[in-house]
């Protein structure tokens, strides 16, 4: 039997999102493709690489409301609007947090933070046009690594408040 190099282990043992779906008997699906670093946007490339629409490809960023971060996830179509976000969750001031600071907290790299398995859980908004799909796709926790649930577990797993936080 052949021994797998470190990065099929990595890849064969799933990420901290994928583990805590499956550890709450979620029903999801994986997608993956070849990440490419020269691409402009992580979740524009992820919408193209799988043939979905953008508008079903939601990307989470990580803001400072008020001194505290909280996660947001909108559509990689449009923009977050932090004065939205920082009303969503009751504060008077959002800002983009660090991303050193993000990725610290969350435990993913830029690019690859999930709303799901999140080293420390933070508050989560996610955008209101969610539920107007069935699916939506979110980063599984890695580059060129996506899942595909519902809106309803998704707000459900990470105790999100729905609000509408996007822009187009």
């Amino acid at each position: 039997m052949a021994k797998k190099s470190k990065k099929q282990q990595q890849q064969s043992a799933g990420t901290p999102a994928t583990v805590a779906l499956a550890a709450a008997g979620v029903p999801y699906t994986v997608h993956s493709y070849d990440h490419d670093p020269a691409h402009a946007s992580y979740g524009q490339e992820a919408a193209e690489a799988m043939g979905v629409s953008p508008e079903r490809v939601f990307k989470t960023l990580v803001a400072d409301v008020d001194g505290r971060l909280t996660v947001a996830v909108v559509p990689v179509a449009g923009q977050l609007d932090l004065k939205a976000l920082a009303s969503a969750v009751g504060g008077k001031r959002a800002a983009m947090a660090d991303p050193a600071l993000a990725e610290r907290t969350t435990g993913y790299v830029r690019g690859g933070i999930s709303p799901l398995g999140q080293r420390k859980k933070l508050p989560t908004v996610l955008d209101a046009s969610a539920h107007g799909h069935a699916t939506i796709c979110v980063s599984a926790g890695r580059r060129g690594l996506e899942i595909e649930l519902s809106p309803a577990d998704l707000a459900g797993l990470t105790e999100a408040v729905v609000a509408p936080i996007g822009r187009a």
